[in-house]
């Protein structure tokens, strides 16, 4: 029991906290589960954060991926103002995508599954950025998935 509250109590609290307290209801949860108290576990919130960890990951690595398309798209379209900055945000890109996978070795294959998708977010972004239209960046990605995350490779 959590502070001597009854288990009723205390799923109710649970329920509560979850909604209104999310530290509270990680705390409440985490010492359910180090001591084994599966019956008193608030289930569905539990499960639907587990499924919210892979989206984030999967979301963080497309971030990534547009972020590091994005400046791709502008390294190679205004080479006249390529700068530290934009080389600086082209490798923290690649490192973020890298760490990630390396932490979720399953998601190996999402920056290769997510290019197209997250080309066409960057793209028009791109755009606005250069002050461009959008027509001059090609339609489709122009860039490999195995150059873009290339550590060392820059379009010229």
């Amino acid at each position: 029991m959590l502070r001597g509250i009854s288990p009723f109590v205390e799923v109710q609290i649970m329920n509560r906290s979850y909604l209104s307290d999310f530290n509270l209801w990680i705390n409440q949860t985490t010492q359910l589960l180090q001591e084994r108290r599966w019956d008193e576990v608030d289930l569905e919130p539990l499960i639907e954060e587990i499924k919210d960890l892979g989206k984030s990951e999967r979301r963080a690595i497309a971030s990534q991926l547009t972020r590091l398309l994005l400046h791709l798209l502008k390294w190679e379209y205004q080479p006249q103002r390529r700068s530290d900055s934009w080389l600086d945000s082209i490798t923290d890109a690649r490192t973020q995508i890298e760490l990630a996978i390396a932490d979720s070795p399953s998601l190996k294959n999402y920056p290769l599954e997510e290019l197209e998708a997250s080309y066409q977010r960057a793209r028009p972004q791109a755009a606005k950025q250069t002050n461009t239209e959008i027509s001059i960046f090609p339609n489709t990605c122009p860039y490999s998935g195995q150059l873009v995350l290339a550590e060392d490779w820059l379009p010229e």
